[in-house]
């Protein structure tokens, strides 16, 4: 049914350049278009009821209606609305966030800079690398390493560092300097046999190979997520950081810890770099700073590095870097409210109890059906790959667009899901979730596999 000329599906298709969206697609289909939220559900305008299985983009962690974030808003939008911190101004919402961020940290930092996205976030960490390395006197130490499948974001910095084929594609990216070692997904990419420390010395080798083929003295970093987000809810194989770290230690380049999806109790922990044992030099985080009601994000260095910028900007004048909304004292205000609930709720300990919960539900409902290759994750993010083939781990041709039809079907269910690369369904609901809203996710998320099955398996019948 065509939808009238002045409703909100009419005019979004009129008007409105989404990202991460087939824009002819879209042209024909129209948005969902969401009224309101509460809690762990979002209703959409005509008021059917959805649970967010993945809190939103990762980042709703407390839920779509919480009062105290929005009065935290509200009071500061009265108070001080906005103020800058370019050229050593400050305010107090700033230095307040500043200093609980460095008292949470997970190893010892000596600042932090603020952004307004975790990809303005790791463009502001590889320019401050690059900085550091020609304040220092070591101009030719710029190549940055990621991984593929990792994501760090789409500026174009950031967009270089991520290793997904959509993002690079009519681009014209990576940027040169960028470089990407091998995914550590013991499921796909191990060896016959090879075990998952077997596994991780391996690629451990590669990253130094790697490293001495570029030539050492011109490796700068190493950009890791903890847990691979959008490139499918991909955890390490046990003993790969503390390998990686060896090396990265061995030729002196600086390891990066993107936490913008796994900080802040997502993995059970405060950081993801605690679940995994791993030390960084800069650690970027965003998404559940503030609980995504209002961006910002944040960038901790270490001494190392903050001692490079303040040579560099004492030779100059400045530090030429920043954005007019660093720190901006509204999302600042939002960010420290959000702080203060985790400890007051204990979040940390909730996540533990729900997510060894909603674990044990993703294997026990899923890792048998004949459609599922692989269930992984830890805490409260998870994953469920789909395979055509369960045997030889074969994924489905793209081009059935298998993931795509089932997020409809989920929506049809009653359940947002978000299907990835190889059509793998992440889980990462909101923090607060309860255990019997875990049973009534995966119910819709069963039925709703249920159906994608039933309908593939026509098609293959229908295709013999």
């Amino acid at each position: 049914m065509t939808p009238p000329r002045n409703s909100n599906v009419a005019r979004d298709i009129a008007y409105a350049l989404h990202p991460y969206t087939d824009h002819k697609a879209h042209l024909k289909d129209g948005p969902l278009v969401i009224g309101r939220g509460k809690g762990v559900r979002v209703f959409d305008e005509q008021g059917k009821e959805y649970i967010e299985s993945v809190a939103g983009l990762w980042c709703a962690s407390l839920g779509f209606d919480n009062e105290r974030l929005v009065e935290a808003a509200a009071a500061q939008m009265r108070k001080l609305p906005f103020y800058h911190s370019f050229t050593a101004k400050s305010h107090e919402p700033l230095i307040d966030l500043s200093e609980m961020l460095i008292e949470r940290a997970p190893v010892p930092m000596s600042k932090v800079f603020f952004a307004n996205s975790g990809s303005e976030a790791n463009d502001s960490a590889i320019k401050m690398i690059w900085y550091m390395n020609n304040a220092i006197g070591r101009p030719e130490k710029k190549k940055i390493i990621a991984r593929l499948k990792g994501y760090h974001g789409i500026t174009i910095a950031a967009a270089s560092l991520t290793g997904l084929p959509a993002n690079h594609k009519l681009f014209d990216l990576p940027l040169p300097g960028f470089h990407h070692v091998g995914t550590p997904h013991h499921y796909h990419n191990a060896q016959p046999g090879e075990t998952e420390e077997q596994f991780a010395t391996r690629l451990a080798e590669e990253l130094e190979q790697k490293i001495l083929a570029e030539g050492p003295e011109t490796v700068a970093a190493f950009w890791a997520e903890p847990i691979m987000g959008a490139g499918g809810v991909i955890l390490p194989p046990e003993t790969y950081f503390p390998k990686i770290q060896a090396v990265l230690k061995k030729y002196d380049v600086l390891f990066v810890v993107d936490e913008v999806i796994c900080g802040f109790w997502r993995t059970g922990n405060y950081w993801g770099t605690q679940t995994f044992g791993i030390e960084p030099d800069i650690l970027v985080c965003a998404k559940a700073l503030s609980a995504s009601y209002l961006p910002i994000s944040a960038v901790m260095v270490n001494e190392k590095v903050f001692q490079g910028i303040a040579e560099g900007s004492s030779s100059i004048g400045t530090w030429g870097h920043g954005f007019t909304y660093s720190g901006h004292p509204v999302p600042a205000a939002v960010a420290i409210e959000t702080l203060k609930i985790y400890d007051e709720m204990d979040i940390g300990a909730h996540v533990k109890k729900v997510g060894a919960y909603m674990q044990a539900q993703l294997r026990a409902r899923f890792a048998d059906h004949p459609m599922v290759g692989e269930v992984r994750g830890t805490g409260l993010i998870g994953a469920v790959e789909l395979v055509e083939d369960k045997a030889a781990k074969k994924n489905f041709d793209p081009a059935k667009k298998v993931g795509p039809r089932l997020t409809k079907i989920g929506e049809a269910n009653g359940v947002i899901l978000r299907a990835m690369t190889n059509d793998v369904l992440g889980f990462s609901p909101p923090l607060i979730i309860t255990e019997a809203e875990v049973d009534e996710m995966f119910d819709r998320v069963a039925k709703s596999i249920d159906e994608i099955a039933v309908t593939v398996r026509r098609e293959s019948i229908s295709a013999v």
